[in-house]
């Protein structure tokens, strides 16, 4: 675990693997912090140079107060990949990673070479959702909406196991000013025609079962790529790569290698 200071923030990233690897970094989803990926990193090919991160307000990170705009997230992870001296990486993004993942392939299109947008969209709900979550959790801490997110994130089947908790506490246990904060982002972020003007290769992957970003809107994001591929992994919600890791590792190795990453 290691800790970089933007100038705005302190980031706590980490790196595995291969030190000279094919660079592959990974953005998580509001409400969670770099361990979602635990599942799905052992299943992936060697010889990788795995980067996360915590983003600002989650996990390890400093949390500023809110709200947080998007070009602040984004600015974030370009600061850290500049530090860690990485181009051409292949970015996953989940959730609010995937719209940082549009918003960085944008920006900068020299530290992207490829990209995986899982369960995100252009634009994700409205400014009137998000300012009703903001509310709830300057009411009542993120506690007072746990259990309809994970309707959201989780098939009926997962929540109906013990694992469950460990997602609810992780989501629970993020700060509160952080959650309300990297939701104004989302509320403020629209991305059609941005992401529309990209060309690079891209993937959609979305869970049959999401209650947040249902596969049409990935499948309607990704379109707006030329040539991006999409995926639908059945019987997962919003965070398929914890409840189907076999499958996420899978379809994620498969891009990797149509890509020429390894």
């Amino acid at each position: 675990m290691q800790m970089f200071d933007t100038g705005d923030v302190q980031l706590h990233y980490r790196v595995d693997g291969a030190q000279d690897g094919a660079p592959v970094v990974f953005a998580n989803s509001l409400g969670t912090d770099m361990r979602l990926w635990d599942p799905v990193l052992p299943l992936l090919p060697e010889g990788l140079r795995i980067i996360r991160y915590d983003k600002r307000g989650h996990g390890l990170s400093s949390c500023p107060p809110a709200p947080y705009t998007m070009g602040a997230l984004v600015t974030d992870v370009e600061r850290l990949l500049d530090h860690l001296e990485v181009k051409d990486a292949l970015f996953v993004g989940l959730s609010i990673g995937g719209m940082i993942a549009q918003g960085l392939a944008v920006k900068r299109l020299d530290l992207i070479r490829a990209m995986v947008l899982s369960n995100t969209g252009a634009k994700i709900g409205t400014p009137e959702i998000w300012a009703d979550r903001i509310a709830d959790v300057e009411r009542g801490g993120i506690e007072r909406l746990a259990d309809a997110v994970m309707e959201r994130w989780f098939s009926a089947d997962f929540r109906a196991t013990p694992e469950l908790m460990l997602w609810r506490n992780m989501l629970t246990r993020q700060p509160d000013v952080g959650y309300a904060g990297c939701s104004a982002a989302i509320s403020g972020t629209d991305f059609f025609t941005t992401t529309a003007s990209l060309r690079l290769p891209a993937l959609g992957i979305a869970g049959s079962e999401d209650g947040s970003t249902p596969p049409d809107l990935v499948r309607e994001t990704v379109e707006l790529i030329p040539g991006a591929q999409f995926r639908l992994i059945r019987k997962a919600g919003h965070l398929p790569c914890v409840e189907q890791p076999q499958e996420y590792a899978a379809i994620l190795s498969e891009f990797l290698r149509s890509t020429g990453h390894i």
